[in-house]
């Protein structure tokens, strides 16, 4: 069995930003009907709670940048459609 979407998303996050917290959720189910949905629902709408000390210095600009680039593959080629963003 494949790891699920998240999952990889997090093993990724913890490979480039070596995050001292990190919580990767699937909440694509509370998006079915919106832009971006694909009917499953799985896999489109995620919320990331991260720590890291790449944070440290940086604005939450900076920082939700830093989260953006990190999983630009899943969003320009996994379907991943949103990304909330919590950084500490």
């Amino acid at each position: 069995m494949s790891a699920s979407l998240a999952d990889q998303m997090a093993d990724h996050l913890r490979a480039t930003l070596q995050p001292t917290e990190l919580e990767v959720l699937d909440e694509s189910w509370q998006h079915e009907g919106h832009a971006g949905a694909n009917g499953t629902g799985f896999g489109t709408h995620f919320r990331v709670r991260v720590a890291s000390p790449l944070f440290d210095g940086q604005g939450r600009v900076a920082q939700h940048r830093l989260v953006y680039d990190a999983l630009r593959h899943f969003i320009d080629e996994q379907g991943v459609h949103a990304l909330a963003i919590e950084t500490r």
